[in-house]
């Protein structure tokens, strides 16, 4: 079964501490938590003293992307905020095995994020030294978008890399994730589903982790 990052991009931040509760009291393993600069990507979303208090919240994991110019510069203050888990997008990061390094230092479980152009073979190089893919199957920056089909043939390629390697690397599917995609994102690959909007969006948002887990 696939582990469930509920992406509190779409939480309601007027009742944060509910949210949390919500996600603690599910079957959700992880927390996914966007950090946009506005530079990187045409969005700003939150970060530091919001995941700090997140952290404060939660003992599940906090899966922290990093979706910002320069992010060697703010590592060490994530970690000190409370990631468990930092991805770097390979865009943004013209020295990554240097940003690798500094977050496996820093104690993080380290990942690499790739946008729906960005091709997978660029990860033959590093793929050995990181813990989690994480491909975007939308153009990053804004959630409620729909999933791009050709994300489930990336999600194969990366799975072929991953086992012909014998490596223990996740692959962490980020964007339009819906009950009608879940099941064939999994069976391409994935064991990692951000879902935003189906969570939060939900009626019934412990309901629908359930749900997802069990596509």
């Amino acid at each position: 079964m696939p582990i469930i990052a509920p992406s509190f991009l779409a939480s309601n931040f007027l009742r944060l501490e509910e949210e949390c509760n919500m996600v603690n009291n599910s079957e959700a393993e992880w927390f996914h938590l966007d950090v946009m600069d506005g530079r990187f990507v045409p969005n700003i979303s939150f970060g530091l003293p919001v995941i700090e208090h997140i952290r404060k919240a939660t003992t599940k994991i906090c899966d922290v992307h990093l979706m910002i110019e320069e992010p060697g510069k703010y590592a060490a203050d994530f970690r000190k905020a409370g990631a468990d888990n930092l991805c770097v997008h390979i865009e943004a990061c013209p020295n990554l095995h240097r940003n690798i390094q500094q977050i496996k230092e820093l104690g993080m479980k380290a990942g690499v994020a790739l946008n729906p152009h960005t091709p997978v073979h660029l990860l033959v190089d590093i793929l050995h030294e990181i813990d989690l893919v994480n491909l975007m199957s939308v153009n990053p920056g804004f959630g409620g978008q729909k999933f791009i089909p050709y994300t489930l043939e990336k999600i194969k390629q990366v799975r072929r890399m991953i086992d012909e390697r014998g490596l223990n690397v996740h692959i962490e599917i980020d964007g339009g994730v819906t009950f009608d995609n879940a099941a064939s994102i999994v069976a391409a690959g994935a064991d990692v589903l951000v879902a935003g909007s189906t969570v939060f969006n939900s009626k019934d948002p412990v309901g629908a982790i359930a749900k997802l887990k069990s596509l």
